[in-house]
């Protein structure tokens, strides 16, 4: 996919973002230990008519970390830098909840919302494990000792190293899941170790989980399709189901794909193939902004 970088500064606050695409703009809120280079799920939309801006949210790559409020108005004027007064919006895993704040501060601007397997409420907190680990290995300058190793021994071993990022992933056991899992599953991880970092964002992201409110889901004024995996062991399926009760306009899809990234192994094309047809849906019926 050809990928154009670009940085964007205002009142001292850097935002790194990436274009790729042409056609419908859609806005990428990527999910944790990511940044503009996300990849997953991209060339399904890009194919079919979609430009995707992914900016680096807060933390992360050359963006600046700040606030959850000053990063989602720094979106906005990342919009207004590149003359878009209205996106389609997709939040995925801990991205969600940059997205949900975004639809819900400036709904003006949304046209539709896609929750990917996303974070849309409290998440880990000081009593879960994960937490106490995070607050450790992915907190800097660690965290780029962490995604050295992975990235070392994922390019040595991509199929050795597939097994433990697996079981971070799914709830199913490895051999519950082989019948799900594509051989070209274990590239994708192996490409995805190299280009995940941690930054400053991770951490903020944990923080801030505790922001979003069922007040910020109910003010939500677009259509919102609502994805994730019921075998999903990062992002609790009871996320998806608050964002069902909470926001007004929703369809919930559930899928049997290996685990938290819907976007691979079997059933990930049914995932793509449903985003398409919401946003599809959404242009036929004409554009409110």
């Amino acid at each position: 996919m050809d990928r154009i970088i670009g940085t964007y500064e205002t009142d001292g606050h850097m935002t790194e973002y990436s274009i790729i695409g042409d056609g419908t703009p859609v806005l990428v809120m990527h999910g944790g230990h990511s940044n503009c280079y996300e990849e997953f799920g991209y060339q399904h939309l890009v194919d079919h008519g979609c430009k995707l801006i992914t900016p680096s949210r807060a933390g992360y790559g050359l963006s600046a970390a700040g606030s959850l409020d000053d990063a989602v108005c720094g979106y906005v004027r990342l919009l207004d830098h590149l003359g878009l007064d209205c996106v389609h919006l997709i939040g995925v895993s801990a991205g969600g909840t940059s997205a949900i704040k975004l639809a819900s501060l400036f709904p003006e601007r949304i046209k539709t919302l896609t929750l990917q397997s996303a974070v849309v409420g409290r998440w880990l907190t000081a009593e879960h494990t994960e937490y106490k680990t995070a607050q450790v290995i992915f907190r800097p300058p660690f965290e780029w000792l962490t995604w050295t190793i992975l990235k070392v021994f994922g390019n040595a071993s991509p199929r050795l190293s597939f097994k433990p990022m697996f079981s971070s992933l799914s709830t199913l056991s490895y051999d519950e899941a082989k019948h799900l899992i594509w051989e070209e599953d274990i590239e994708a991880i192996r490409k995805m170790n190299n280009r995940q970092r941690s930054g400053k964002g991770f951490l903020m992201d944990l923080d801030n989980s505790a922001a979003v409110t069922e007040s910020d889901l109910k003010r939500i004024k677009c259509l919102t399709l609502i994805q994730a995996s019921i075998n999903d062991r990062s992002v609790s399926n009871a996320h998806a189901y608050f964002a069902n009760l909470h926001i007004p306009s929703t369809t919930l899809k559930f899928y049997n794909t290996w685990g938290h990234l819907i976007w691979l192994g079997e059933g990930s094309t049914q995932v793509g193939d449903d985003v398409i047809a919401f946003l599809q849906a959404y242009n036929e019926r004409g554009s409110l902004c």
